[in-house]
């Protein structure tokens, strides 16, 4: 499990944590029953106060993210569906939303956009998803 912060100006610490836990529960990459680094553990590898991480720690248990055992430590719980759907949309509406800016911007409109996006999905699926740039700027 990789979690990144930055310090600074930008979201604290503690939900930057948080943020990125739900994230990889969204996208598949934290799965039921899968155990989270121990507190202690995790601190030293973020280079951050232990109190921050129990404190991310708590917020994912309150909202059924991850579920805690007295001996058994922290496990992503299984009340996490209904946030990871919530989530996963939050994520691709966001995406979506730039996109649709930027190709404002650079003047393709909605039709030429969504030509673009069945082209680009057939060549992922044709290249076992891993398309390059092959240029399609003929919108």
């Amino acid at each position: 499990m990789r979690i990144h912060i930055t310090t600074g100006e930008g979201p604290p610490i503690y939900r930057q944590i948080v943020n990125q836990v739900k994230y990889l529960v969204a996208s598949g990459r934290l799965v039921r029953g899968d155990a989270m680094p121990p507190i202690r553990v995790l601190a030293q590898e973020l280079v951050v106060n232990p109190n921050t991480v129990a404190r991310a720690y708590r917020e994912l248990e309150t909202m059924g993210v991850l579920s805690s055992r007295q001996g058994s430590g922290t496990v992503v719980s299984g009340n996490g569906s209904p946030l990871a759907d919530a989530e996963k949309l939050r994520i691709v509406s966001e995406r979506v939303d730039a996109l649709l800016v930027e190709a404002a911007q650079l003047g393709f409109d909605s039709e030429a956009l969504a030509a673009l996006l069945r082209r680009r999905e057939s060549a992922l699926r044709l290249n076992g998803g891993t398309a390059g740039s092959e240029g399609e700027q003929d919108a």
